[in-house]
Formats: structure tokens, C-alpha cells, sequence
């Protein structure tokens, strides 16, 4: 009678013990200790006081999915205000998650996306890209890199989507996201200054980052004091960057801690950067070293808009909120349609 051995143990397959989980993260991607991911089908994760969004689409607003990478069969939603013969600012968007979670498709982003077109107004493009832990960092850049390869042969091309062939400005296209999203963004935008990443025709005329996920091994006082009640508290943080980072980096790694012991410099030019918090994230301290950082590093142009109350995820969560709405009205539309943002009180 033969029996099957695993190859790595030498114990017989029969005799092997079920895998267990040793990450699971809100329920949504299990880690098992043999390497395989599960995955549920996402829910809606909102915070419990946070009223459910609405996807209508205004009737200013026309939505479709696209393919932009057809290797990782990786899409993204085009959002083109429905007005003939204008054109508008493009906002290249990324969503949240820690790397982990999240589409374009699920319906708090659907709604902000909405939102966001209608009202700036602006061409919006959420991109989806691949998610750890099956695809740790730096793969979610890589694939940023490609959606801009596709933008590029958008602005280039005489055949390109008619809609944004009729509607984008890609002389004024704006590179955003929440949270991890504005990681991606942040990266983005350093690539672009330092000349390794190659946009035009398009021309990168902003970044956007709106509560941005950064890491770090020291904390900071605001996630030391971080409550136990919020929806990001500190350990779904240091979870998310555990399954996200290359296998055994710390949260200082470049990807994570963009002034840590080993991030490269800045370039000397960086398109101009409007960073967004809420005075109720945990990660606000960080963030406001980020835009302090910025600007002491020679001629950046960075300023940040906090509101006060508002926790991480705030336009997102309630993407009908005051708060989101001011952040439309008063910061975003100003910032991308010409102005300096002024600072939310």
C-alpha cells in the first residue's frame, strides 16, 4: 500500500495536519499557514453609526467598466459628467482597503466616485489593481504603472474611448485616492517627478490624498492614544501592513514610511499636493509630518485640509455627509479647478 509524503515535512500526506489560519483579516481574507488566501465576498464594511450610501447615479453623471491591463484582467470604472462638447479634468482614483480589500465596485466607492464627477465636475477613473496578500507590495504599484501606460495611449491615440476622447482634459489629469489609494497616489506622484514613470501627452497637474495610509515602526502619539471604537484602530493597522509589505520588511520599509531609514530622497520637483485628514484619524499625527515633510524639502508645493470630528475614511463611509460635501465645495473643486485649497476648519 503507497501513501503520499509532503516534500517539505516528509510527513505522509494522510497524516498531514488540516492547514490553519493565521491571519484573518475582518473576516473578509483568511491566511492559512501553507500559503493559500480565502476570500469571502466582500460585504459593505462601514462604521456603525454610518448611514448606508446611495449608488443612484445623478443624471449628470454616465458610468462603464474597462479593461486597462488585460494580463491581470484589471479594470476601472470611467465616470464622464453628461455635458456635450466640454471638456473636463481627469481624476485618476484609487480606493482604500490596506492593500487588502476593496473594488471600484463596491458601493461606498461606487457612491464617493459618483459624487466626485458630479460635483467637481471631473472625468473620474477609479482603478481596481492586486491585492495582497496573494500579491504583496510592490504589485499594486506596478499595476498603477500600467494603468498610466494605458492613460498615456488614451491622450495619444485617435481612436480612444469616445467618451473620454469627447469629455477628458489630459492636460489636466489629477492622480488621487483614499487611504491605501493615497499611498498608490503619493508613489505615483514621485515617480512622475523623478522622470521614471512617463505620462505624456497627459500631464499630471495634481495629487490628491485623501487621509493617507503611511507606516512606520515608531508610533506616533496619535496612534498610541488611537480608541478602541474607531474603524481603524491599531491592530487592524499593523494587520494590514503585515499581509500587504514583502514577507518580513517592517512598516518602515519605503512602500510603507515614505521618510524612513531607507526611502529614497524626493525629487527636486513634485506636481502640487493636497493632502486631506480628519483630526479623529489615528493617523493624523503622520500625516501632518508628511505635509510638513513636503514642504521642507525645497520647492513642494504641499497643504493640508483637516476636519475637525472626522475620523479615517470620513468621505468615503458618508460620501452624502457635510463633511464629505465641504470637502467637494470648498477643497477639492478649488484645488483642481484652479486656487489654493483653504484649510477646512
Amino acid at each position: 500500500m503507497s501513501s503520499t509524503t509532503s516534500p517539505a515535512s516528509g510527513v505522509p500526506a494522510a497524516e498531514m495536519p488540516p492547514p490553519r489560519v493565521v491571519e484573518d483579516l475582518l473576516g473578509l481574507v483568511q491566511l492559512l499557514n501553507d500559503g493559500t488566501v480565502t476570500r469571502a465576498q466582500a460585504p459593505l464594511v462601514l462604521p456603525d453609526d454610518a448611514p448606508a450610501p446611495s449608488a443612484d447615479a445623478p443624471a449628470s453623471v454616465r458610468w462603464k467598466d474597462v479593461v486597462y491591463d488585460e494580463t491581470y484582467n484589471l479594470g476601472l470604472r470611467v465616470y464622464v459628467p453628461s455635458a456635450e462638447g466640454k471638456k473636463f479634468p481627469v481624476l485618476v482614483y484609487f480606493h482604500g482597503g490596506g492593500f487588502c480589500v476593496g473594488s471600484f465596485a463596491r458601493p461606498d466607492f461606487h457612491a464617493a466616485c459618483l459624487r466626485l464627477a458630479a460635483e467637481l465636475p471631473a472625468v473620474v477613473l477609479s482603478a481596481d489593481y492586486r491585492l495582497a496578500p496573494e500579491h504583496r507590495l510592490p504589485a499594486a504599484l506596478d499595476d498603477a504603472e500600467s494603468l498610466f501606460s494605458w492613460l498615456r495611449a488614451q491622450a495619444a491615440a485617435t481612436t480612444a474611448d469616445p467618451w473620454l476622447a469627447e469629455s477628458a482634459d489630459f492636460g489636466r489629469v489629477f492622480v488621487s485616492g483614499d487611504s491605501a489609494g493615497a499611498n498608490i497616489a503619493h508613489h505615483v506622484a514621485v515617480r512622475v517627478g523623478s522622470g521614471t514613470l512617463a505620462t505624456a501627452p497627459a500631464r499630471v497637474a495634481g495629487c490628491v490624498l485623501l487621509y493617507p495610509y503611511f507606516g512606520g515602526e515608531r508610533r506616533t502619539a496619535s496612534e498610541a492614544a488611537c480608541p478602541a471604537d474607531v474603524f481603524l484602530t491599531l491592530p487592524l493597522y499593523d494587520q494590514m501592513w503585515r499581509l500587504a509589505l514583502p514577507a518580513g520588511a517592517s512598516r518602515d520599509h519605503p512602500l510603507a514610511n515614505p521618510f524612513g531609514p531607507d526611502s529614497p530622497a524626493l525629487p527636486a520637483v513634485l506636481p502640487p499636493v493636497l493632502v486631506v485628514a480628519g483630526d479623529r484619524d489615528m493617523l493624523v499625527d503622520r500625516i501632518r509630518d508628511y505635509v510638513a515633510w513636503l514642504n521642507a524639502t525645497g520647492s513642494k508645493r504641499a497643504e493640508l485640509a483637516e476636519f475637525a470630528g472626522q475620523g479615517h475614511g470620513f468621505s468615503v463611509f458618508e460620501p452624502d455627509g457635510e463633511a464629505a460635501g465641504e470637502l467637494l465645495r470648498v477643497v477639492l473643486r478649488r484645488f483642481v479647478h484652479g486656487g489654493a485649497a483653504a484649510p477646512a476648519s
